[in-house]
């Protein structure tokens, strides 16, 4: 039971929008192909059975509620965003984030509000290990979908691995450390809220790709492909699918 908390953050979380164009087959680096798309068929039969039916009870809760948990999720997330900047060399956005870490945790009650906006300091990009891996030029490797995760790539398998082994300072102090303020279970629970709240946020469009796709493995793998290398490269293209800052964080709903 605690494999699935720990991964359910990123459960769905490259798995949603509505794409146009796929990437050449030839540019994907599918290794795995045949056992990928059997996992990626596990998966979704996961989500119809459990995660969607919980994310749209998690929609009927009051817009101001799910706005809340969103920002203090958000806020979190700088924990691991604001090492990845420094790793990356944008000093000028690790400590925007590092301000704004501080004064949404005091003053917007552990992130709830976001009194930093208001006072100059705005929400930027979130990033990852796998970025900052993509940044300094390892390259992404095979394409992988993990049980229950979804899909991934050596690369940003191996970035989760070091965020769950030191990376992330929210899962040092929570599951890693024995401290007095915090328990284990805090963080699986914010990684399963995680992981609803962004399920919920998301119904629509997966429906819609659903739908609309002939080959779905193929276009949520090209999704998830595009958008890695726009967030690596900075880019301000737009990922054809329903809300792209969705795509790898839970936020802004």
């Amino acid at each position: 039971m605690k494999y699935y908390f720990r991964i359910f953050l990123i459960v769905l979380s490259v798995q949603f929008g509505v794409v146009s164009k796929v990437v050449a087959d030839a540019e994907v680096k599918d290794c795995f192909e045949t056992i990928n798309r059997a996992t990626f068929t596990f998966n979704m039969a996961l989500d119809k059975a459990i995660f969607k039916p919980v994310a749209k009870g998690y929609r009927k809760l009051p817009s101001p509620i799910r706005n809340g948990t969103s920002n203090a999720l958000s806020n979190l997330s700088n924990l691991v965003t604001i090492p990845n900047n420094i790793l990356q060399g944008d000093l000028g956005s690790a400590a925007n984030n590092t301000v704004r870490f501080v004064i949404n945790t005091t003053l917007g009650v552990v992130g709830i509000f976001d009194p930093a906006d208001s006072l100059g300091f705005e929400k930027r990009e979130k990033e990852d290990f796998g970025q900052s891996l993509g940044v300094m030029g390892v390259g992404e490797g095979c394409y992988l979908v993990l049980p229950v995760l979804g899909p991934s790539t050596v690369r940003d398998t191996i970035g989760s691995l070091v965020s769950m082994n030191g990376g992330d300072a929210w899962h040092n102090i929570t599951v890693r450390n024995d401290t007095q303020y915090f328990k284990e279970s805090d963080y699986w629970y914010s990684k399963s809220v995680d992981g609803v709240n962004f399920r919920a946020k998301n119904i629509e469009a997966f429906e819609s790709i659903e739908k609309n796709s002939v080959d779905l493995y193929a276009t949520v793998r090209s999704l998830y492909l595009q958008d890695r290398k726009k967030k690596i490269q900075n880019s301000n293209e737009i990922t054809e699918s329903m809300n792209d800052g969705d795509w790898d964080s839970l936020e802004n709903q």
